[in-house]
C-alpha cells in the first residue's frame, strides 16, 4: 500500500523552520525535527526526502512568507522614499520584538554557510541580491522623482542599505538595544542625503 500523507505539509514546514532556525541545520537533529513538526521520522522522509531538503523547503518557506511578502508589500508602496524608512522600520521593529534573539533564518544561514550545500547558497544569495535590487529600484525611483540627489550611485547605495540591515538583523542577536538598532537605521538612512 502507497504512502498516503496525513498532514499538512505547510504546517509541518513551519514547524520545522522553527527548529532550524533556533538551532541551526548541523545541530537540528532529526529528533529535534521529529519532536518539532510532530510526525513520525518515516513521514518527514517520505515527504521531505530528509534533513537536507527539509531545511531547503523550510528556508524557501521563510524568505517566501517573511522577506518576499514583504517587499511585495513595499514596492505597492507610491512613495519609494516611505518604502526604504518602511523597511528599516520594519526590521528594526521585529528585531526588537525577538526576544529569544533568533535574528534573520536568512541572515543566520548566509553566516553559517560553510556546513550547507549549493541549492541553500543559491536561495540565500537570491534573497540578499533581491534586497539589494529592491533598495536600487527605490533609489533610482526616488532619483526620478528628485527626492534624493541625482549623482547618487543608486548601486553603490543600494548595497549599504542591503549591508545596515544584515547589520541591524546581527547586532539585534547581541548587545545592541532597541536605541542603538534605530541609530543604525537612521545612519542607513543617511545615505540618501
Amino acid at each position: 500500500m502507497p504512502w498516503e500523507k496525513s498532514f499538512d505539509e505547510d504546517e509541518v514546514l513551519g514547524k520545522a523552520m522553527a527548529v532550524f532556525w533556533e538551532k541551526g541545520f548541523e545541530p537540528a537533529s532529526m529528533a529535534d525535527l521529529i519532536a518539532g513538526t510532530g510526525i513520525t521520522r518515516g513521514s518527514l522522509y517520505n515527504a521531505f526526502g530528509g534533513k537536507e531538503q527539509l531545511f531547503i523547503k523550510s528556508l524557501q518557506k521563510y524568505d517566501r512568507d517573511n522577506r518576499g511578502a514583504l517587499l511585495a508589500e513595499l514596492e505597492a508602496l507610491d512613495d519609494p522614499m516611505r518604502a526604504i524608512a518602511t523597511m528599516f522600520e520594519v526590521i528594526v521593529s521585529q528585531t526588537v520584538a525577538d526576544t529569544r534573539k533568533k535574528g534573520c533564518f536568512l541572515i543566520n544561514t548566509a553566516s553559517d554557510l560553510t556546513a550547507s550545500c549549493d541549492e541553500v547558497n543559491s536561495i540565500v544569495r537570491n534573497a540578499l541580491r533581491e534586497l539589494e535590487a529592491f533598495f536600487r529600484r527605490s533609489v533610482e525611483a526616488a532619483q526620478a522623482r528628485r527626492q534624493v540627489p541625482a549623482g547618487l550611485d543608486p548601486g553603490a547605495t543600494a548595497k549599504g542599505l542591503m549591508s545596515m540591515i544584515v547589520a541591524i538583523r546581527v547586532l539585534g542577536r547581541g548587545t545592541y538595544d532597541e536605541a542603538s538598532l534605530r541609530t543604525i537605521a537612521t545612519q542607513a538612512l543617511r545615505l540618501l542625503d
